[in-house]
């Protein structure tokens, strides 16, 4: 069975020790990104809804660079919005920016009404390349 291995980006923000678990966690050649939101490194949440957006992506970005990746390595998303018919254009928007050129990752994207203060929520599921996994394997 493969081992996990727990990441965490180079300015790790406080929720991460706040609540208690991993930015993601690598298992065999997959990286399980925990759900990342637009929090700033305090943990506080960025008031305006476009800048929580990016910095969720941003957040995202950071924890997959942590492990070897990019976004062309992401496999699989999944968002939560807490006002989706409101919020979505926005969303699409940033995501069209930060996403690239298809063929595009599968995407799931799911309405709540409680995000802990949030608005907005980006997790994945990306394949760690093979020259870092065999990379990062000769460094443990």
């Amino acid at each position: 069975m493969p081992t996990r291995d727990a990441v965490y980006p180079a300015n790790r923000h406080a929720l991460y020790d706040i609540h208690r678990y991993s930015a993601a966690i690598r298992s065999g050649d997959l990286l399980f990104v925990s759900g990342q939101v637009g929090s700033r490194e305090d943990g506080s949440p960025e008031p305006v809804f476009e800048d929580q957006v990016r910095r969720a992506f941003a957040n995202l970005r950071a924890v997959l660079a942590a492990a070897g990746c990019s976004f062309d390595d992401v496999v699989d998303v999944t968002t939560f919005h807490t006002d989706p018919d409101e919020q979505i254009e926005t969303v699409l928007a940033v995501r069209a920016e930060e996403i690239g050129a298809p063929p595009y990752p599968n995407w799931t994207a799911v309405g709540v009404n409680w995000l802990a203060g949030f608005d907005f929520e980006i997790k994945a599921i990306a394949r760690i390349p093979s020259t870092t996994s065999s990379h990062l394997a000769d460094k443990r």
